[in-house]
């Protein structure tokens, strides 16, 4: 190999290796801002990616904010805090919902429940059930904030969507966090 030829080859390579951790840069700095932190006087959350929006809907005379993953049968997502008498666990409050799930919902299949740990600890359940004709999935964080307070974090959505999503409602789940 002649001078001018390792010349052109250690400039191609440093050209190459430059242009790899430009992209490499570029890349992390576009999942970084994909991510969104919504926050309110209760609770703070991290949103994965800019598909995730919240709404406002009015309850009574109670004003909740609601997420959805770009449309409703994509993922939903509705945060509730429940005050429970103290010494009820995270977990005897996902009992609960199994029982009064399988009544409301048509189609009901019980999944699994475990154990799950973030930033606040408790249980996950899951479950399956039809709505429209559509297979529908939900799953259910139960976050236990001390004896007398647990946030549900439920989700809904088509069965095939809401699988795709796990790892984000996980994320989600893990980044909660009271104010």
């Amino acid at each position: 190999m002649t001078k001018l030829q390792r010349s052109r080859f250690l400039n191609l390579r440093r050209f190459s290796i430059f242009s790899a951790a430009v992209f490499a840069l570029a890349l992390c700095s576009a999942f970084a801002s994909a991510q969104q932190e919504f926050a309110n006087d209760e609770f703070a959350l991290e949103l994965p990616s800019v598909t995730w929006r919240a709404t406002a809907r009015r309850e009574g005379t109670h004003q909740h904010t609601e997420f959805v993953n770009g449309d409703r049968n994509d993922g939903f997502l509705r945060v509730r805090k429940e005050i429970v008498d103290a010494g009820v666990t995270a977990s005897n409050l996902s009992d609960r919902d199994k029982e009064n799930l399988s009544f409301s919902r048509p189609g009901y299949v019980e999944g699994k429940s475990d154990s799950f740990s973030g930033r606040l600890s408790g249980v996950t359940m899951s479950y399956e059930y039809t709505a429209g004709g559509k297979p529908m999935a939900g799953r259910v964080y139960y976050l236990q904030a001390d004896n007398r307070t647990v946030y549900t974090l439920h989700f809904t959505g088509q069965r095939d969507k809401l699988l795709r999503i796990r790892n984000q409602t996980d994320v989600i789940a893990r980044s909660f966090r009271l104010k």
